[in-house]
């Protein structure tokens, strides 16, 4: 992708080494969170008494070290724990140069988002809210609870921002074979697409929905609202090739990543066998069919996943 000596998005909070590093960084290379719960749910129930003893224990062992964890909670933020590395105040914190020239790379996608979708609301006399892009190393507070790297990049409808733990793309090159600037730009762009629905309503509808659906339906409604997003995706990268900052095999990244990612391609290489009951992203056949159908059409209407079979 041709991008370097273009416009850069100013709608960057960079928050690297504002919290604790460690876990994998490989999530599902798209998603989002619901307060409450929602897009990207964890397994498990209620907590055991046996936890809460042992939390009641470990707090009153931080506090004893000088550690409050309440005023950590109630947003007091880590800068009292050891482990945390926080920015001096002076500016964005600086990492190796690999670092700052994705940075650069994901400001720039960022901006072509910023054009693509002004320019589409503007033609239906709308006015674009333009995402805010978190960048973070480890793990985030977001308005829809704590993430770590291992949750992937993911979109909070709560505060409108994208947040993105960078070394999910050397996790995604090196373990899942997805290699390429147009595959980390399709993942942007995804998170963007999941902005889109909140603007236009789909998110907040989708999280009244689930209030009185079964997880096997919430799964089904997840799967549609994913490949929308891909489909939007596609769409942006329509604008895109338009521009002619596409290269040769750019757009073969992005459907490589899209494949790369899907419910069952992930489930046969983790588990061996595909559950596609539990499927609430997509499989790779549609990821890839839904993110091509936007980049073919460049039309909004021919997004809809909503209506019939997907």
């Amino acid at each position: 992708m041709e991008w370097k000596g273009r416009r850069q998005s100013g709608n960057i909070e960079d928050q690297r080494g504002a919290g604790p590093r460690g876990g994998s960084p490989f999530g599902r290379g798209g998603g989002f969170r619901l307060p409450g719960g929602g897009g990207m749910r964890r397994a498990g129930g209620g907590m055991s008494f046996g936890t809460l003893i042992f939390l009641v224990i470990l707090y009153f062992l931080l506090k004893a070290m000088g550690i409050d964890m309440l005023q950590v909670l109630e947003g007091g933020g880590p800068a009292n724990i050891p482990g945390f590395e926080q920015s001096d105040g002076s500016g964005a914190p600086q990492g190796t140069a690999e670092e700052e020239e994705m940075k650069a790379f994901m400001a720039t996608v960022l901006a072509e988002t910023e054009d693509t979708w002004n320019g589409i609301f503007q033609a239906s006399g709308e006015q674009y809210e333009e995402p805010r892009l978190v960048l973070f190393s480890g793990s985030v507070r977001s308005a829809c609870g704590f993430a770590s790297s291992a949750s992937g990049p993911f979109y909070c409808p709560g505060d409108r921002k994208v947040y993105l733990d960078m070394s999910f793309f050397d996790e995604l090159a090196d373990k899942f074979e997805a290699s390429g600037d147009f595959a980390q730009a399709y993942v942007l762009a995804h998170e963007v697409g999941h902005h889109v629905q909140n603007l236009i309503g789909v998110l907040p509808k989708f999280n009244q929905m689930r209030q009185r659906m079964s997880e096997a339906e919430a799964n089904q409604m997840s799967v549609r609202v994913e490949l929308q997003a891909d489909c939007f995706a596609g769409i942006w990268g329509k604008y895109t090739e338009q521009k002619g900052l596409l290269e040769r095999g750019d757009l073969e990244e992005a459907l490589n990543a899209a494949t790369q990612i899907g419910d069952d391609t992930l489930q046969k290489r983790m588990q061996g066998y595909v559950v596609p009951e539990s499927f609430n992203h997509g499989t790779s056949e549609q990821r890839m069919r839904w993110f091509k159908r936007g980049f073919d059409s460049g039309k909004m209407a021919d997004c809809d996943t909503f209506s019939g079979a997907v």
